[in-house]
């Protein structure tokens, strides 16, 4: 629903920030900018330049105003200027690079958009980022996370810290701005996040790696297996499922000299579905609201 107090233009950008977690609630969205803010302050600009070229791109050709304003042309740009930002140093390449592929990310959900009118259809998730992003990335030589393996106390904020790592971030208070903005838009949401990055965590633990695991890098896409398949309906089994294939998917993008991204995720929903779909002839009990 519009809000009159909030300018159309930025109604749409957060509802972009909050569609990451396939929400669509500015105030979600608010407390995701605040969380890069706190958690990488100088990726903040990139993330708002992607997400602005892929409204803007969207506005520019003409795209669904109800889709523009829902936020489903920038989360893609959002996501590509947090990784350009963080992966690359700055130049003047480096803005006119996240304006084209935030731009570029819209085209393509465009387009997918278009394909995906039943509600029993693939959704896109974040494939524009997740395919661009593996072509950036791939100009770069190989490297580690230069990161530290935290004290074990570090366990019982793990699950918060792989909620911040959806948006690239590793800070614990950056993953419970996230959880909290959830909370605010789909209770539901929240709660199945937190459970899917609660199980990445102690199942990495499981496998004798601390350091990823408290790091949330097992976590995240489990998370948002949860949170998007806890959508469909209420059958638990779902998002359980969801979880398990995005933990299982993710070793072997590795074996590819892939980086993960949300790859993990995306896999795992679509089989989900399309087994589901399957299954059951009858198409699902209510469509999605997000790609």
């Amino acid at each position: 629903m519009h809000n009159p107090t909030c300018p159309d233009w930025a109604e749409a950008l957060l509802n972009g920030f909050s569609q990451i977690f396939l929400q669509r609630q500015p105030l979600c969205g608010l407390l995701c900018l605040l969380a890069i803010l706190i958690g990488a302050p100088t990726l903040l600009g990139g993330a708002l330049l992607g997400g602005l070229a892929g409204l803007l791109t969207a506005q520019r050709r003409a795209y669904p105003k109800a889709e523009r304003q829902a936020g489903l042309y920038s989360y893609n740009g959002v996501l590509l200027g947090l990784l350009i930002s963080q992966h690359f140093a700055w130049s003047a390449v480096l803005p006119p690079l996240i304006l084209a592929c935030g731009g570029l990310s819209a085209i393509l959900t465009r387009q997918w958009l278009k394909r995906a009118t039943q509600p029993s259809d693939l959704p896109a998730y974040t494939a524009p980022f997740v395919g661009l992003g593996w072509l950036l990335l791939g100009t770069l030589p190989e490297r580690a996370f230069a990161l530290n393996v935290p004290d074990a106390s570090a366990i019982f904020t793990a699950p918060f810290t792989g909620l911040a790592q959806i948006m690239l971030l590793d800070q614990p208070v950056a993953g419970a701005l996230i959880a909290l903005g959830l909370w605010l838009a789909n209770r539901r949401a929240a709660t199945w996040a937190l459970i899917g990055a609660s199980v990445g965590v102690l199942i990495a633990l499981w496998l004798d790696e601390p350091a990823t695991a408290l790091l949330g890098l097992h976590s995240y896409n489990p998370a948002l297996a949860a949170v998007a398949l806890s959508q469909i309906r209420r059958q638990p089994w779902l998002p359980l499922l969801g979880i398990l294939l995005a933990i299982t998917l993710t070793p072997g993008f590795a074996a590819l000299h892939l980086p993960a991204l949300t790859a993990p995720f995306i896999l795992a929903c679509w089989l989900v579905r399309a087994g589901a779909r399957v299954l059951r002839k009858p198409r699902m009990d209510r469509p999605f609201e997000s790609p």
